[in-house]
């Protein structure tokens, strides 16, 4: 099932269309990376998927029916923007935005104090959020998006800001979401955290989704035909018939090969035929990262 659906749906600002007729399918306990470069449309998306504001025409379906005022409550939504209060202690601060997502205090206090543990922020309970470093704040904010235990978790640029030890920790907690059954929409420009993470994709450019579907399917389709080749010695030898070499890397008794297959051989034949003369220590097929996808897809003229 799709947990989320957008369905056709359109946003005008004045002079500037933002969504074009937009329609994505989020499924049930998966992550999607809504992706695109600056004022794509990906923010607006998010806001009307999060009723902060309404699309001009379309639909947003929430767990196979239209989408309702209280569908909020089983949402958790990490803007990119934070929004926490500096002068406000970190606590208080956290228990009243979980009130704010309908649970009691004393429901609020434990579960928060469950994660404040997880996260190494105990001890900074009852300071003041201005107190905090700027990752720590950030860790907070996270904790008060999941405290409330929704179905919909929506990450709009969750790294931005961490160091690299705290986004791994981040990752995890994501994933171990995952496993727990939520359904995660994840927006950012890290796409090496897509390969890392996502599921599933939609890429929007110029406010209409160019490119959608299966991380890997995707990954697949973009391959061409070029392939890393590891051998002992520092030369290549035998017949070049079926490829062209673009880049070569010499170490200590070995040599790095990047190849592209021009002939219209299998892979296998392929690699048959470089056996004979050479030692090869490693053979395999490159797959595009979704960076250089990103870049391809959205660089493309009209």
């Amino acid at each position: 099932m799709n947990f989320i659906e957008t369905r056709e749906v359109v946003k005008q600002y004045a002079g500037h269309l933002a969504l074009d007729n937009v329609s994505i399918q989020v499924p049930e306990n998966k992550i999607f990376g809504l992706l695109g470069p600056n004022g794509a449309g990906k923010t607006t998306l998010i806001r009307i998927i999060n009723r902060i504001m309404a699309p001009d025409a379309g639909e947003v379906w929430f767990a196979g029916r239209p989408s309702q005022a209280d569908d909020i409550y089983r949402i958790g939504y990490l803007p990119e923007e934070r929004g926490l209060y500096r002068k406000m202690k970190t606590g208080e601060q956290a228990v009243y935005l979980a009130q704010l997502k309908g649970l009691s205090k004393q429901e609020a206090e434990k579960r928060l104090k469950i994660w404040f543990e997880k996260f190494d922020l105990l001890r900074w309970w009852n300071k003041k959020l201005e107190e905090l470093s700027k990752g720590m704040q950030q860790k907070v904010q996270f904790i008060t998006t999941v405290v409330h235990d929704p179905d919909l978790l929506i990450f709009d640029e969750p790294f931005s800001g961490f160091d690299p030890l705290n986004a791994e920790l981040l990752k995890n907690e994501i994933l171990e979401l995952k496993e727990k059954g939520k359904t995660i929409l994840f927006s950012t420009h890290n796409m090496a955290s897509v390969e890392e993470i996502c599921d599933e994709i939609a890429l929007i450019n110029r406010s209409q989704v160019v490119l959608s579907g299966d991380v890997q399917e995707i990954r697949s389709r973009y391959m061409e035909n070029i392939f890393r080749l590891q051998i002992a010695g520092d030369q290549l030898k035998g017949t070049n018939e079926m490829y062209e070499i673009l880049d070569s890397k010499k170490g200590y008794n070995r040599s790095v090969f990047r190849l592209k297959k021009t002939a219209p051989v299998t892979n296998s034949t392929f690699l048959t035929a470089l056996l004979p003369e050479n030692e090869i220590l490693s053979f395999e097929e490159e797959m595009p990262s979704m960076n250089d996808i990103f870049i391809r897809t959205v660089s493309k003229k009209d």
